[in-house]
């Protein structure tokens, strides 16, 4: 895979969706904050589902905090590890409150002090929320990533690092989005939809299905 396949590639995936953004449904960074964390082994649109009630009652730190554990359960049970994620999300609000002023942090180091948020998270609110040309490498992107040629790598984080480094910058801040809805729609793990695809003829993966 060269520099002018890359290229090519961004621009075809451009070309096909020029504006591309989350699927998860969000009205401000917080809002983001807290879905993003939600959608950990979930799919947006439990997400969503989820969000849409929960965010018409608390959708501030504060708020959330006074819905309490269990309040906070009841709206977001239908998702995974919905326990585990209720206890982060609390702990979060409150931290938010007590050290940035009920802000969402813009700044990595701080948004990794945030209980629940790890590299993939704070990579998708600095790109999403703030836009900063991160790109936040999930099992769609990973995938997409090694089948192309695009940036293979044996890890999430070489994946990430090879994408920093060899996709243009002009093309940096979206790539996020387009890697991953192409890996949703179209590159699908078991049988890719090569028939469909806008990159067939750029994408160096051998077992291409046509």
């Amino acid at each position: 895979m060269n520099k002018n396949k890359r290229s090519e590639i961004f621009q075809k995936l451009k070309a096909q969706n020029p504006k591309p953004t989350t699927e998860l449904e969000y009205a401000n960074s917080f809002e983001l904050l807290i879905a993003v964390v939600l959608s950990a082994q979930a799919t947006d649109v439990s997400v969503n589902k989820a969000t849409k009630k929960l965010f018409l009652v608390a959708n501030t730190p504060e708020a959330i905090v006074i819905l309490g554990n269990e309040g906070l359960k009841k709206y977001i049970r239908t998702i995974g590890l919905y326990n585990t994620k209720a206890g982060n999300i609390l702990r979060t609000c409150k931290l938010l409150i007590e050290e940035f002023d009920s802000q969402v942090p813009k700044d990595r180091v701080s948004l990794e002090k945030l209980p629940g948020v790890g590299r993939k998270t704070a990579n998708v609110i600095l790109n999403t929320a703030f836009g900063q040309p991160t790109i936040a490498v999930d099992t769609h992107i990973f995938r997409v990533s090694n089948r192309t040629g695009i940036a293979p790598g044996k890890d999430v984080r070489v994946v990430e690092e090879k994408l920093m480094k060899f996709v243009p910058d002009e093309y940096k801040q979206d790539a996020h989005h387009w890697l991953i809805l192409h890996g949703r729609y179209t590159c699908v793990a078991r049988q890719p939809r090569c028939g469909s695809c806008v990159i067939y003829d750029l994408c160096e993966f051998k077992q291409k299905t046509c």
